[in-house]
């Protein structure tokens, strides 16, 4: 087919930007694209105002408007109320993968022991028009268990094994455009096109199998975003046929607001829900977002920010409480380190680190957690399952918990170190450079990196700069001194990768970008955003 398609849709124009090869005519067939279609005329518009809300409640908070607990939400809080039963493949969620959705990875992760995997289109996929639709295409093959992978390299082949993991996927969220796909002139929402190719292929097939459509909600701000998705939900079942209720999505509580309106976001996704996951990168990067014109709201080192500081553990806590009184799941955060191979000691070092987390969480009551590589999978179950009885801790009610708008807002404390500021740049030039190139899942450092924890890189150094803050030497954080340290840093880059890889790479613009939204006058929404422009 022509790299640039036309398809007729009900008298209306969709206009197909990217190419399209043979096999990508597959999903996006003139039946698929009516349905994105429907779904964009539909919902563009609500995601339009939603979007525009949001401007305007960061506008209320930079006047000085304080973060609450909604008054005119209080009866949904304190009224006893549960979400719609969960699924039997959804009952037992104890260690979840996630990752991007290459062929191998989504082979892998499905056969790594884990409950669950999460192919992931948001944080872990650059979202290039070839990984987008090629990863609809893998995903489709998976439902039905037909998908192969033939390494010639290791002269391997990959294929599912008898028993997999339940799949789950995560669309972008609502601020991400696609622009390879536009309808009547305008670019499809990211978020209708991830979950409208999925839910028009699979949704049948996978009931037909004995499971369903489960989905990962990101970024949501508030429980009308919340009601939503599940209008989506709605007319995507009533277009196609599918009882209403089939589908079932677990919301990311990673943004600072979303955590004030946790019962209101499971209220609206009642007839949906499966639950509330702790994201907490994100949640750290929102943290800092929300907070960005406080002075006084400065915080340390991205390494200091630990699950054990109160804000962290006041947040988690009242998922696990605020999920188990609504009869859902309440999932753990993401464990990101990596096995270290050839260091026995450092290897030693990340597994304590994760057994400790893990261990943290199941003791407060969460019903599972996840992991970002398959080597930590065995390890997870075996401290979740030798601390809980049954699938999950449904009931563990956490009555003992409390928390409060102040609980919720206290500032992480620690120190801000030049290794700090230097981990920053290698972690947030690296990782924008590897997103341009197409790859939006990195190992840096023994941890896997995604966008979140480069969102919180380039923001802390914002946020820095903007207030002043000084180093524990006492040296001030100026651009001066960041563009010191860029230079000093792409130069190890360099000796690290060698010059022809660093020639044939992307580095001049990933440190360009880095370097403006670092320090530019008002700090921007996403990085992602200005990046996308740059992508195809």
């Amino acid at each position: 087919m022509e790299s640039h398609a036309q398809i007729k849709s009900n008298g209306n124009r969709v206009e197909i930007l990217g190419a399209m090869p043979p096999p990508y005519a597959e999903v996006l067939s003139s039946e698929a694209a009516a349905f994105l279609a429907h779904l964009h005329r539909r919902f563009a518009g609500e995601i339009d105002r939603a979007l525009l809300k949001r401007e305007t409640r960061r506008e209320r908070l930079a006047a000085g408007e304080p973060l609450r607990f909604r008054a005119e939400t209080a009866s949904i809080r304190n009224t006893d109320w549960k979400a719609a039963p969960l699924p039997a493949d959804l009952s037992r969620r104890i260690v979840e993968i996630t990752g991007p959705v290459d062929r191998k990875m989504i082979i892998n992760a499905l056969n790594s022991g884990a409950d669950v995997f999460m192919a992931d289109f948001e944080d872990s996929t650059s979202p290039t028009w070839a990984n987008l639709v090629e990863g609809q295409l893998h995903l489709r093959d998976a439902v039905r268990r037909t998908i192969r992978f033939e390494d010639p390299a290791r002269k391997k082949t990959y294929q599912l094994n008898e028993k997999t993991a339940t799949l789950l996927v995560r669309p972008r969220g609502f601020h991400l455009m696609e622009n390879h796909f536009r309808v009547d002139g305008r670019p499809i929402p990211g978020s209708l096109f991830d979950f409208g190719l999925y839910f028009f292929h699979n949704a049948a097939e996978l009931i037909s199998r004995g499971s369903g459509p489960y989905f990962y909600l990101p970024k949501l701000e508030c429980h009308e975003e919340a009601r939503l998705w599940n209008s989506v939900f709605l007319e995507a079942q009533k277009s196609l046929g599918i009882p209403q209720g089939t589908i079932k999505a677990t919301v990311l509580i990673e943004t600072l607001p979303a955590a004030f309106e946790m019962n209101e976001i499971l209220y609206e996704l009642k007839e949906h829900s499966s639950g509330l996951n702790c994201g907490r990168w994100d949640y750290i990067f929102s943290f800092i977002k929300t907070m960005r014109n406080d002075p006084h709201a400065i915080l340390p080192d991205r390494s200091q920010v630990t699950m054990e500081q109160p804000c962290m553990r006041a947040y988690t806590q009242l998922v696990v409480k605020t999920c188990h009184r609504r009869g859902v799941h309440a999932m753990g955060g993401m464990a990101a380190q990596i096995p270290i191979k050839g260091d026995p000691k450092a290897n030693e070092a990340a597994l304590t680190k994760v057994r400790d987390d893990k261990m943290r969480e199941v003791r407060d009551g969460h019903d599972g957690t996840w992991v970002a590589h398959p080597g930590l999978v065995q390890l997870a179950r075996e401290i979740f399952e030798s601390n809980m009885t049954g699938d999950n801790q449904l009931d563990c009610r956490r009555e003992d918990v409390s928390v409060g708008e102040e609980d919720l807002l206290e500032i992480p404390t620690g120190t801000r170190t030049e290794h700090g500021l230097r981990l920053n740049v290698r972690v947030g030039i690296q990782y924008i450079e590897a997103w341009l190139r197409g790859n939006g899942c990195v190992p840096l450092y023994n941890l896997m990196e995604d966008a979140a924890t480069a969102e919180i890189s380039r923001s802390q150094i914002w946020q820095w700069i903007r207030h002043g803050a000084t180093l524990d030497d006492g040296r001030p954080i100026t651009t001066e001194l960041l563009n010191q340290v860029i230079d000093e840093e792409l130069q190890h880059m360099l000796d690290d990768v060698g010059s022809d890889r660093f020639r044939s790479g992307r580095f001049d613009e990933a440190r360009e970008l880095f370097a403006r939204l670092s320090s530019s006058e008002i700090l921007e929404e996403f990085l992602t955003l200005s990046a996308y422009g740059q992508l195809d």
